[in-house]
């Protein structure tokens, strides 16, 4: 039974950083430090046991509903430039990759939608019971893992593929200070519903004015943000 699918790009270069110019950067410091890590991991930890039982219940869900792995891993830029593979509960069809280029190669359309916002309002690739994970916000459980194994944070910027780090301009350092979050200030202002330049700001701007009590607020305004599922999709 197959449950791990992952982009075409792999992730044989997780451990490797996105320019030679970030190896010079290389720290164990993170923004938010030892504090930030300790709650990580202490919040992480009570979250997943607490929801097993569901973290089960979408799996066996999926399985049965859709053909292919339950879990799918993306390549993601973490802390200081490094690679990772970020995990999720496969919202879309099979081979979604190819399925994507098709889709921009014959409708133009939906091409320029894709470079400005990197996403689709209307995705074909996303199943049925994706549709409804994402909407609810059940896809993005499986990255407490991430949390726990030191990749991501509770709270944090955006996750990035490799192909937005042009977007990011003279803010990549910024960015790269900090671990990506499950959560993060652009969950909380719209979503997909944020233009891209403006997450880019969000990004930089928590990371220039971390505070632990913005964590902690991010977090309960992200319960809100999940039930009205605002810019979801």
């Amino acid at each position: 039974m197959i449950l791990f699918d992952t982009d075409k790009n792999g992730i044989t270069g997780e451990n490797n950083v996105t320019s030679e110019a970030y190896e010079q950067s290389y720290s164990n410091y993170a923004v938010g430090g030892q504090i930030k890590r300790v709650f990580d991991i202490v919040f992480a930890s009570i979250i997943l046991v607490s929801i097993l039982p569901l973290f089960i219940i979408v799996a066996v869900v999926l399985k049965v509903a859709e053909r292919g792995p339950v879990i799918y891993r993306h390549v993601r830029i973490g802390l200081w430039g490094r690679r990772f593979a970020c995990f999720k509960f496969r919202t879309m069809v099979v081979d979604a990759e190819n399925a994507l280029k098709a889709l921009l190669d014959d409708d133009p359309i939906a091409r320029v939608e894709w470079e400005r916002n990197q996403k689709l309002v209307k995705d074909p690739r996303v199943t049925r019971v994706g549709r409804f994970l994402r909407e609810s916000s059940l896809d993005e459980l499986p990255q407490l893992i991430n949390v726990l194994r030191g990749e991501m944070s509770l709270v944090g910027p955006r996750p990035i593929v490799p192909l937005e780090i042009s977007h990011y301009g003279d803010w990549l350092t910024s960015y790269v200070s900090a671990r990506p979050g499950l959560t993060g200030v652009w969950q909380i202002s719209g979503r997909s519903d944020c233009g891209y330049d403006k997450r880019v700001e969000l990004d930089a701007n928590y990371v220039s004015d971390w505070r632990f009590s913005t964590d902690l607020a991010i977090l309960v305004r992200t319960v809100t943000a999940v039930i009205e599922r605002k810019g979801s999709y």
